[in-house]
């Protein structure tokens, strides 16, 4: 058990963990209301979601880096308060301008906040209590998947969009005083001076022109030559990054840190699994509202089928991972997730809706048997005065592979529609549903190989680990 003036700390780190996973989920249900009421197209109001994913993957490696220098709590504090802050001037409607800065001013809180939650939780916490500790921070996120819907469209039901943002002002107050008081205190270990700003605003400038890439080839196509002109720029700032990051005296992100090879292939698996996953939630909703012709409120209550099943398997899964083999429990995890791939590959028009809950249930208790056994694996693998840039790095990795799945999954899918219609097909086609159940099943493949692959580097990295021992 843990020590009791442990748990208001941890509680303190999942409440902001539930309210930056909430604040997603209310915002995307929020979109058409707030296009309608500011006067402006779901293209331009699809940007309030964006810079918020663009801010946070920009600067999360710098915050756990200034986490690590001067400390992982100080960090998480000023985060707490920036995004209370945020989202309090996120809610003042004063157009689109002002909305997109506020979202800007609270994605920097939550990268603060995000960067270094793991290392905190890793600091409080023994290695033989860290995979549970880390599983109620998944019972968090999983509360947030499952109420967001549910509170964003109560609050839009009988107030205006203003108030999908206010809803956090009084958690985070809670959540700060909480934390103020209990979270540890940390002397500094470094000054600002240590802090390679150069590769900062290269890794920013790298996620911009990453994501607004991925973002036109989505909207304009992607033969379009400012497409590849952006992932081009991206690739190269990136090159210019790692670069910087071998010559600086004090690199941002010390890349000597995947000389570990158990840190190196847990990152690449959190990325991996991800992916899929966020392949498979941007897929089902077009499955069960499109195809099968259910209500938006019917295709939700069964999306949270995932999430729910999350919060049940997240904490049996950190006992476990305590007491036993981590690598063994992350393997189970992942075995589960091709489990629930192949059985999402037999969804058709007359499967029953018992059976589509219980696939899309496997899936979340694959992801949570994952994800605590295989995030304690990055931050057990890493020396102290890393632990901030560990958790950072982790937490970016989640992002990016949110933004891939979704990019895949949609791409792949109207390639193969278009390819079977003989043009260009970028929307569900209600007059040919068999073109989306038929491509459907074949993108679905990547994500099924996509798990297979971490599946064989997950029993490769525990063979090499019990050949070693």
């Amino acid at each position: 058990m843990f020590e009791k003036q442990k748990i208001p700390a941890l509680v303190s780190i999942g409440l902001f963990t539930f309210m930056s996973t909430l604040d997603g989920s209310i915002v995307n249900v929020a979109l058409p209301t707030i296009a309608r009421e500011l006067a402006i197209p779901l293209s331009q109001a699809t940007w309030v979601v964006t810079i918020y994913l663009v801010i946070i993957s920009g600067l999360i490696v710098l915050f756990g880096r200034l986490g690590d220098l001067l400390g992982k709590t100080t960090i998480f504090r000023y985060g707490m308060m920036i995004f209370t802050i945020g989202s309090l001037l996120s809610g003042i409607n004063l157009g689109l301008p002002f909305l997109l800065f506020a979202r800007s001013f609270q994605a920097i809180g939550a990268s603060m906040t995000m960067s270094n939650s793991f290392g905190i939780t890793s600091t409080l916490f023994p290695p033989n209590q860290r995979a549970r500790a880390m599983s109620i921070i998944a019972m968090f996120v999983s509360l947030g998947s499952i109420a967001g819907p549910a509170i964003g469209g109560l609050i839009l039901s009988i107030a205006n969009w203003s108030y999908i943002f206010w809803i956090n002002v009084p958690i985070g107050a809670i959540a700060f005083w909480v934390g103020n008081r209990y979270l540890p205190k940390e002397k500094p270990l470094g000054t600002l001076s240590e802090v390679d700003w150069l590769g900062a605003c290269q890794l920013l400038m790298n996620m911009l022109l990453f994501f607004l890439g991925m973002n036109s080839g989505q909207s304009i196509g992607w033969h379009h030559i400012l497409v590849w002109l952006l992932l081009l720029l991206s690739g190269l700032t990136f090159a210019s990054f790692i670069w910087q990051e071998k010559h600086s005296p004090s690199p941002l992100l010390n890349l000597h840190i995947f000389d570990n090879h158990t840190f190196g292939v847990s990152v690449v698996l959190s990325a991996m699994f991800f992916t899929v996953n966020a392949y498979v939630n941007i897929l089902t909703p077009f499955y069960l509202q499109n195809f099968r012709g259910w209500s938006a409120g019917m295709a939700g209550i069964i999306m949270m089928s995932i999430p729910a099943s999350m919060f049940v398997f997240a904490p049996i899964s950190g006992i476990l991972s305590d007491r036993y083999n981590k690598e063994i429990i992350t393997l189970i995890g992942i075995s589960g997730l091709i489990v629930s791939q192949i059985g999402f590959l037999i969804f058709g028009q007359a499967t029953p809706i018992w059976l589509i809950v219980t696939i899309l249930l496997f899936t979340g208790m694959s992801a949570g048997i994952f994800q605590s056994p295989n995030s304690a694996l990055v931050m057990a693998s890493v020396n102290k005065q890393y632990l901030g840039i560990a958790g950072s790095i982790n937490a970016l990795g989640r992002n990016v592979a949110f933004v891939f799945g979704n990019i895949f999954a949609t791409t792949i899918l109207f390639l193969l529609m278009s390819r079977q219609a003989g043009h260009r097909v970028a929307t569900y086609d209600p007059q040919h549903p068999s073109l989306f159940m038929t491509a459907m099943h074949n993108s679905l493949y990547f994500s099924l190989t996509l798990a297979i692959v971490a599946w064989l580097l997950t029993a490769k990295r525990l063979f090499q680990t019990k050949k070693s021992s």
